[in-house]
């Protein structure tokens, strides 16, 4: 992979024509820590929210199924930010059905997705999508399926004006050639982080064709713990915590690299924000990829 040790190129531009600044907001957490955990207040989540546009955030990963019927992210989102600034990107999901226990295992046919685009448009109070991606396979694992029917049927919603930009989620490359010989791919939202960096492929792939790659648990989703021996290093060097390094270092990794860490915290939102300003170096940033 490339490194960009650059932090001054702190815009990438989604589809040639929606810059965003590098490091944005992932709204899963605002309602809930997890899909299974307890409900947030809702006033921290627009809170959250508010403060995050203030911080110079315009990049906005968000679904119909993050939340609870009760409190749901994309009603939180209108609430906070409408009317929504001219620079403002928002981009939603849709693929998954959540199951009778209420986790996103299930998939939705090709005839089902336009019902979940006019959704994320009424919720969010919105005329047309920035950035919706296809979400392929629930929560399994990548790969091993075609994605062509249904990539197709978001194409046609994008040829209605429905969609501005088409992305794909949770896919291997043999699925972004599948999507990319349906309709231009403005983006993709993998698994990616520091200590899972089996899409690097993947990656060089997107950066060929300037698409957005958008990991997905930036900082591990607390499955991969942050306190690898270069990791700390760094932070101690840097004066920072060890979620800003992982974030820095995924930031020099590719410039066409955008984050989306979510949270339901002002003090983590500010903590995450602030990682774009550090720079490591060119040691740092080998040691860091060796684990």
């Amino acid at each position: 992979m490339n490194q960009n040790t650059d932090t001054a190129t702190r815009t990438f531009a989604i589809g040639g024509d929606m810059p965003v600044r590098r490091i944005g907001f992932g709204a899963m957490r605002l309602a809930q820590g997890t899909f299974d955990g307890p409900v947030r207040p809702a006033a921290d989540g627009l809170a959250v929210l508010r403060r995050a546009v203030e911080l110079g955030v315009n990049h906005i990963d968000t679904a119909d199924f993050y939340g609870t019927p009760e409190l749901r992210a994309n009603d939180q989102i209108r609430r906070a930010l409408t009317p929504y600034a001219d620079d403002l990107v928002i981009a939603t999901k849709v693929g998954p059905l959540r199951d009778d226990q209420g986790f996103p295992s299930k998939e939705a046919t090709p005839d089902r997705l336009r019902g979940l685009v006019e959704g994320n448009l009424r919720d969010l109070g919105l005329d047309r999508l920035d950035l919706v991606y296809l979400r392929v396979g629930g929560m399994g694992p990548i790969g091993g399926v075609s994605i062509a029917e249904r990539f197709e049927a978001l194409a046609e919603l994008q040829k209605e004006g429905l969609i501005r930009h088409l992305g794909v989620s949770n896919v291997d490359l043999p699925q972004l050639e599948q999507a990319l010989a349906v309709a231009p791919v403005a983006a993709v939202q993998n698994h990616f982080n520091l200590h899972r960096q089996d899409d690097a492929d993947l990656l060089r792939r997107c950066t060929d064709l300037a698409i957005a790659f958008v990991p997905f648990f930036p900082l591990g989703g607390g499955f991969q713990p942050l306190s690898a021996p270069a990791v700390t290093r760094a932070a101690a060097q840097h004066g920072a915590t060890p979620a800003q390094i992982v974030q820095a270092w995924l930031l020099q990794t590719s410039a066409n690299l955008l984050l989306i860490p979510g949270t339901g915290s002002l003090e983590h939102l500010e903590e995450n924000v602030a990682a774009g300003d550090i720079t490591l170096t060119d040691e740092e940033m080998t040691a860091l990829a060796s684990g």
